[in-house]
Protein backbone atom coordinates (compact mmCIF):
# COMPACT_ATOMS: atom_id res chain seq x y z
CA UNK A 1 0.00 0.00 0.00
CA UNK A 2 1.41 3.38 -1.29
CA UNK A 3 1.26 6.21 1.28
CA UNK A 4 -0.71 9.32 0.19
CA UNK A 5 -0.87 12.83 0.73
CA UNK A 6 -3.79 14.70 0.72
CA UNK A 7 -4.65 16.99 -2.43
CA UNK A 8 -3.98 20.12 -0.67
CA UNK A 9 -0.76 19.14 0.76
CA UNK A 10 0.17 17.47 -2.71
CA UNK A 11 -0.81 20.56 -4.64
CA UNK A 12 1.30 22.51 -1.91
CA UNK A 13 4.47 20.30 -2.42
CA UNK A 14 4.42 20.29 -6.09
CA UNK A 15 4.16 24.54 -6.14
CA UNK A 16 6.95 24.01 -4.03
CA UNK A 17 9.05 21.75 -6.17
CA UNK A 18 7.92 23.71 -9.71
CA UNK A 19 9.06 26.95 -8.24
CA UNK A 20 12.23 25.49 -6.25
CA UNK A 21 12.96 24.35 -10.25
CA UNK A 22 12.39 27.80 -11.56
CA UNK A 23 14.14 29.27 -8.95
CA UNK A 24 17.39 27.13 -10.07
CA UNK A 25 17.17 28.02 -13.54
CA UNK A 26 16.96 31.54 -12.86
CA UNK A 27 19.85 31.26 -10.56
CA UNK A 28 21.58 29.64 -13.36
CA UNK A 29 20.96 32.38 -15.82
CA UNK A 30 21.69 35.13 -13.90
CA UNK A 31 25.51 33.08 -13.17
CA UNK A 32 25.43 32.81 -17.01
CA UNK A 33 25.14 36.82 -17.43
CA UNK A 34 27.43 37.87 -14.61
CA UNK A 35 30.05 35.29 -16.46
CA UNK A 36 29.31 37.27 -19.80
CA UNK A 37 29.27 40.50 -18.26
CA UNK A 38 33.05 39.57 -17.01
CA UNK A 39 34.30 38.12 -20.40
CA UNK A 40 32.92 41.52 -22.02
CA UNK A 41 35.26 43.45 -19.64
CA UNK A 42 38.80 44.17 -20.80
CA UNK A 43 41.96 44.99 -18.91
CA UNK A 44 41.95 46.12 -15.54
CA UNK A 45 37.96 46.47 -15.61
CA UNK A 46 37.83 42.50 -16.04
CA UNK A 47 40.07 41.69 -13.70
CA UNK A 48 38.04 43.90 -11.34
CA UNK A 49 34.89 42.84 -12.83
CA UNK A 50 35.50 39.00 -12.04
CA UNK A 51 36.72 39.98 -8.75
CA UNK A 52 33.45 41.57 -7.85
CA UNK A 53 31.48 38.61 -9.59
CA UNK A 54 33.45 36.04 -7.63
CA UNK A 55 33.11 38.28 -4.35
CA UNK A 56 29.58 39.38 -4.51
CA UNK A 57 27.82 37.29 -6.58
CA UNK A 58 28.82 33.92 -7.66
CA UNK A 59 29.52 32.43 -4.39
CA UNK A 60 26.39 33.31 -2.79
CA UNK A 61 24.65 32.38 -6.03
CA UNK A 62 25.98 29.01 -5.71
CA UNK A 63 24.61 28.16 -2.31
CA UNK A 64 21.79 29.20 -3.45
CA UNK A 65 21.31 27.52 -6.34
CA UNK A 66 22.55 24.22 -3.76
CA UNK A 67 19.40 25.09 -1.68
CA UNK A 68 17.24 25.42 -4.92
CA UNK A 69 18.20 22.00 -5.73
CA UNK A 70 18.25 20.56 -2.43
CA UNK A 71 14.63 21.74 -1.81
CA UNK A 72 13.39 20.48 -5.75
CA UNK A 73 15.04 17.32 -4.36
CA UNK A 74 13.23 16.44 -1.57
CA UNK A 75 10.07 17.48 -2.72
CA UNK A 76 10.53 15.12 -5.40
CA UNK A 77 11.29 12.42 -3.51
CA UNK A 78 8.27 13.23 -1.32
CA UNK A 79 6.01 13.50 -4.28
CA UNK A 80 7.19 10.31 -6.13
CA UNK A 81 6.76 8.49 -2.91
CA UNK A 82 2.81 9.53 -2.18
CA UNK A 83 1.70 9.43 -5.97
CA UNK A 84 1.28 7.21 -8.44
CA UNK A 85 3.97 7.95 -9.80
CA UNK A 86 6.23 6.81 -7.34
CA UNK A 87 10.05 6.97 -7.13
CA UNK A 88 11.24 4.34 -9.94
CA UNK A 89 7.78 2.83 -11.07
CA UNK A 90 8.69 5.35 -14.10
CA UNK A 91 11.63 5.97 -16.31
CA UNK A 92 10.88 9.50 -16.67
CA UNK A 93 10.67 9.87 -12.59
CA UNK A 94 13.52 7.91 -12.31
CA UNK A 95 15.62 10.08 -14.93
CA UNK A 96 14.50 13.09 -13.69
CA UNK A 97 15.76 12.04 -10.11
CA UNK A 98 18.83 11.06 -11.45
CA UNK A 99 19.70 14.17 -12.98
CA UNK A 100 18.52 16.30 -9.94
CA UNK A 101 21.24 14.25 -8.41
CA UNK A 102 23.59 14.28 -10.67
CA UNK A 103 22.79 18.46 -11.01
CA UNK A 104 24.16 18.88 -7.54
CA UNK A 105 26.47 16.46 -7.67
CA UNK A 106 28.22 18.67 -10.08
CA UNK A 107 27.68 22.17 -8.01
CA UNK A 108 29.45 20.34 -4.97
CA UNK A 109 32.18 19.32 -7.18
CA UNK A 110 32.84 22.61 -8.34
CA UNK A 111 32.26 24.77 -5.30
CA UNK A 112 35.77 24.36 -4.20
CA UNK A 113 37.32 25.95 -7.33
CA UNK A 114 34.26 28.56 -7.58
CA UNK A 115 34.67 29.37 -3.67
CA UNK A 116 38.82 29.20 -4.76
CA UNK A 117 38.09 32.24 -7.40
CA UNK A 118 36.84 34.21 -4.50
CA UNK A 119 39.84 33.89 -2.20
CA UNK A 120 42.64 34.61 -4.66
CA UNK A 121 43.24 30.35 -4.47
CA UNK A 122 42.37 30.03 -8.17
CA UNK A 123 42.91 32.58 -11.10
CA UNK A 124 39.92 35.02 -11.82
CA UNK A 125 40.49 33.47 -15.58
CA UNK A 126 39.11 30.54 -14.61
CA UNK A 127 35.59 31.87 -13.89
CA UNK A 128 34.45 29.94 -17.06
CA UNK A 129 33.52 27.27 -14.39
CA UNK A 130 30.36 29.05 -13.57
CA UNK A 131 29.42 29.36 -17.09
CA UNK A 132 29.89 25.80 -17.45
CA UNK A 133 28.26 25.06 -14.53
CA UNK A 134 25.04 27.27 -15.28
CA UNK A 135 24.69 26.29 -18.64
CA UNK A 136 24.92 22.33 -18.07
CA UNK A 137 22.25 23.08 -14.86
CA UNK A 138 19.83 24.52 -17.59
CA UNK A 139 20.23 21.61 -19.90
CA UNK A 140 19.87 19.20 -17.56
CA UNK A 141 16.71 21.04 -16.24
CA UNK A 142 15.26 21.76 -18.98
CA UNK A 143 15.40 18.31 -20.21
CA UNK A 144 13.31 17.40 -16.72
CA UNK A 145 10.97 19.75 -17.37
CA UNK A 146 10.32 18.48 -20.96
CA UNK A 147 9.97 14.73 -19.12
CA UNK A 148 7.45 15.84 -16.81
CA UNK A 149 5.71 17.54 -19.32
CA UNK A 150 5.66 14.25 -21.80
CA UNK A 151 6.35 11.53 -19.44
CA UNK A 152 8.17 9.12 -22.13
CA UNK A 153 9.17 5.83 -21.88
CA UNK A 154 6.80 4.04 -19.53
CA UNK A 155 6.76 1.96 -16.91
CA UNK A 156 10.04 0.36 -15.31
CA UNK A 157 10.38 -3.75 -15.80
CA UNK A 158 10.81 -4.00 -11.67
CA UNK A 159 7.28 -2.43 -11.12
CA UNK A 160 5.99 -3.92 -14.62
CA UNK A 161 6.18 -7.62 -13.60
Amino acid sequence: MRWRLPVRLRKSVLAVHVASAGAWIGIDVVSIVLVLIGWTRTGDGRTSAYQALADLFVVPLLYSALIAGAVCLLTGVLLGLATKWGLVRYWWVAVKLGLNVLAIGLMLAFLGPITELSTGEQPLEDIWFVAFLATTAIAVLCFAMVLSVFKPWGRTREVSR
